[in-house]
């Protein structure tokens, strides 16, 4: 069974960047495809990014290209989410998922583990 938990929230003004980690336990780390969601009070959970097994691929959604980053370290059995120039809309608890699925999918359907998210608040 994975276990995914999530730490490096904060409360941050608008420009500035945090990482995101995301400690994996459980079986082979590189056998999981892994994904970052985000979830605004009264609002859906969003696709925010996702990698692929090999580290090789990655697809993020409009609202945070050129700003948000992601990616692992299998030594650590991490995966980072970089955000830089963040701003109040971007304000939300972050997830990070995993699936072991060989089709990526940028909907929280298509995961199969989740961790239980850190806050990340923006001030304007």
């Amino acid at each position: 069974q994975l276990q995914l938990v999530e730490s490096g929230g904060g409360l941050v003004q608008t420009g500035a960047s945090l990482r995101l980690a995301c400690a994996v336990s459980g079986p082979i780390f590189n056998n999981y495809a892994y994904g970052w969601f985000r979830q605004a009070p009264g609002r859906e959970r969003e696709f925010v990014t996702r990698i692929d097994r090999t580290g090789r691929s990655t697809y993020s959604a409009d609202s945070v290209k050129g700003r948000f980053t992601i990616s692992k370290d299998s030594a650590t059995k991490t995966v980072y989410l970089q955000m830089n120039s963040l701003k109040p809309e971007d304000t939300a608890v972050y997830y990070c998922a995993a699936t072991p699925r060989s089709e990526l999918s940028t909907t929280a359907s298509g995961y199969d583990y989740w961790g239980q998210g850190t806050q990340v608040t923006v001030s304007s």
